[in-house]
């Protein structure tokens, strides 16, 4: 069995990882698939960890409930808000067949579905029409991707209008592509 290492060996890890980044890589070259594939997760846990314990989610939730959506009454695009991207969403609903939406999806798979997801609030849309508001929130973490898809549904058939695609790099949430699709395309 491995003992821990001392927190001096700790601490001299960490300057290494922070002084030279040069030695660093060449650390992590020498690294097995399997090493680099743990380390690369021991990372993210580690950033939703800190995500999580830096903001007052509640806080940043009611915030995000009174200027994350537009007079459309749709999501606005995600926005960084400390260590948590927030991501508003929703849906409006004109009849059972036929409604508008707003999502987002994390690393392609729908943010209610991602394993980022660190905490989701869901509100009744506001006024006479029928649907929801929702808040999202997932940590900062390098590499991750986030798609805010916008659709409708008519006669049942649903259909997506336009994907704005988003990746953080380095700490910075960045718009990478906006596309708009054509009826024919993604369904």
């Amino acid at each position: 069995m491995t003992e821990p290492a001392s927190q001096r060996r700790v601490n001299a890890a960490a300057r290494l990882l922070n002084d030279n980044p040069q030695d660093a890589m060449r650390v992590l070259q020498r690294c097995s698939e399997d090493e680099l594939a743990d380390l690369g997760e021991a990372v993210k846990q580690i950033q939703r960890e800190r995500a999580v314990a830096r903001g007052d989610l509640d806080d940043i939730i009611a915030a995000a409930f009174d200027v994350g959506f537009g007079s459309d009454g749709l999501g606005v695009l995600p926005w960084l808000e400390g260590n948590v991207i927030v991501c508003p969403g929703g849906i409006i609903s004109k009849s059972r067949s036929s409604h508008r939406c707003r999502f987002v999806s994390v690393d392609d798979t729908w943010i209610w579905d991602s394993g980022e997801l660190i905490r989701e609030d869901k509100r009744s849309s506001p006024g006479p029409v029928d649907g929801f508001r929702a808040i999202a929130l997932v940590p900062v973490v390098n590499g991750l991707s986030l798609d805010v898809v916008s659709g409708r549904a008519r006669g049942g058939q649903h259909s997506v209008d336009r994907v704005v695609s988003f990746e953080v790099r380095r700490g910075e949430l960045v718009e990478v592509s906006q596309r708009v699709v054509a009826p024919s395309g993604m369904k």
